[in-house]
């Protein structure tokens, strides 16, 4: 006889805390003593930023790093770098936080959605070259949740095509596919460092590539158009002051120093909550194809069929939080339905092409069903911790799934 749910008024399966973030100690507070002590707190005067990009872009398989204010700046600068001209098309999925398409909008584009597969999330190379047109002049796939998107076939068909390629690899910190880094996969990649991600220091982002020239220009563009050979007060290209502070610079340094150990810990907790949970009916993890050959796990994501489990999605969420067991639904629909979209909110952008643009009849049915009726995150954090918290978190799911019945009776009353 299974254990009555917490939900229903049963004990709880778990009171004990999972592992917190951000992870930090002595090392950052060193770093950041030292820095407030040198009084050299901008990107120009200190060394921590400096040293940062060039261990991260080294870690990630790339000869340069420009560290920057977070990793929606990133994309816009790396867009803005690559000279596309205005209202040109970008390919991105519909299922991201919407600065993977925000991003494209304010570098004066139009975002073009094309769906994920429904197994691995990421976008689809089918849809990608479906979507494209005369227009056409980027991709940017989304490593989403730490998972490296299928990037033979995108880079092929970009090859094809003559496309830019640009990783949202905001999940994607030390994650690996076919055994080379997230970030150097691509002409150029944008991570984050906003307060959930893998590596935080409470905001901030950075570009890595292997082209001499995009980094030039990204550079330029996010130090106020200036130029190594000009003088100070020089600007060859409209640009700003996106530089990263030195404190951030100075976590990030300490950050990076955990992130191999903190990643392999991920990855084999990740993997082993994946095996357990993908044998309850309805239940279907993230797949994995063998080309990911380590997944960073910024989220275990997980698609429920409530009809072969037995239970809606939002009444599992509930008993799994009951249990101890934290966890949420992502997003609740998917990006191109986004008031932002579907009202064309643009502010000065896009002018000429709005007239022709309507998202409301874009079709994305796979997102839209992860969104509206399956998915389930599981935070990074979780991850950090050990055998036991993994069994915890798959014991909370077949407690769930034990009770599904009475679960589905108070769903239906409720």
């Amino acid at each position: 006889m299974s254990q009555k749910l917490a939900l229903l008024g049963g004990t709880p399966l778990r009171n004990e805390p999972f592992p917190s973030w951000p992870v930090f100690g002595q090392a950052e507070e060193k770093r950041l003593l030292r820095v407030l002590h040198s009084g050299k707190w901008g990107r120009l005067d200190g060394p921590e930023v400096a040293e940062f990009e060039h261990r991260f872009a080294a870690a990630h398989g790339c000869k340069h790093g420009i560290a920057m204010v977070n990793g929606t700046v990133s994309l816009r600068i790396a867009l803005m770098a690559a000279g596309i001209p205005a209202e040109a098309e970008v390919i991105v999925p519909p299922y991201t936080f919407f600065s993977t398409a925000s991003a494209v909008i304010e570098a004066n584009m139009i975002p073009v959605f094309a769906d994920v597969n429904l197994e691995t999330f990421n976008l689809d190379p089918k849809a990608v070259e479906a979507a494209i047109t005369s227009r056409t002049r980027a991709i940017i796939p989304v490593h989403f949740a730490g998972q490296p998107a299928d990037m033979n076939r995108i880079m092929a068909i970009a090859k094809k095509h003559k496309l830019l390629v640009i990783e949202d690899a905001a999940h994607a910190h030390g994650a690996n596919y076919r055994n080379r880094p997230a970030g150097s996969l691509g002409h150029i990649a944008s991570f984050s460092f906003q307060s959930s991600k893998n590596m935080t220091s409470g905001e901030g982002g950075i570009l890595t590539t292997n082209d001499d020239a995009l980094a030039a220009a990204c550079r330029s563009i996010h130090n106020c158009g200036r130029i190594p050979t000009g003088v100070w007060y020089e600007h060859h290209v409209i640009s700003g002051n996106y530089r990263l502070g030195e404190f951030q610079g100075a976590i990030l340094n300490t950050q990076l120093d955990r992130l191999e150990t903190q990643t392999k810990t991920r990855d084999r907790n990740g993997k082993y909550l994946a095996a357990r949970l993908s044998k309850l009916p309805g239940i279907h993890t993230q797949k994995r194809p063998a080309d990911c050959t380590r997944h960073s796990y910024h989220l275990l994501m997980l698609r429920i069929d409530g009809a072969k489990f037995g239970a809606p999605r939002a009444a599992v969420i509930k008993a799994l939080k009951a249990e101890g067991v934290p966890c949420s639904a992502g997003y609740g629909f998917s990006l191109h339905q986004q008031p932002l979209f579907r009202n064309q909110a643009f502010g000065p952008y896009l002018p000429k092409a709005s007239a022709r643009l309507n998202y409301r009849k874009v079709s994305c049915p796979n997102s839209d069903l992860i969104c509206r009726e399956q998915c389930v995150w599981l935070e990074q954090s979780f991850f950090l911790g050990n055998r036991a918290d993994m069994d915890d978190i798959a014991h909370a799911f077949e407690k769930v799934y034990e009770n599904r019945e009475a679960l589905n009776r108070w769903a239906a009353k409720s």
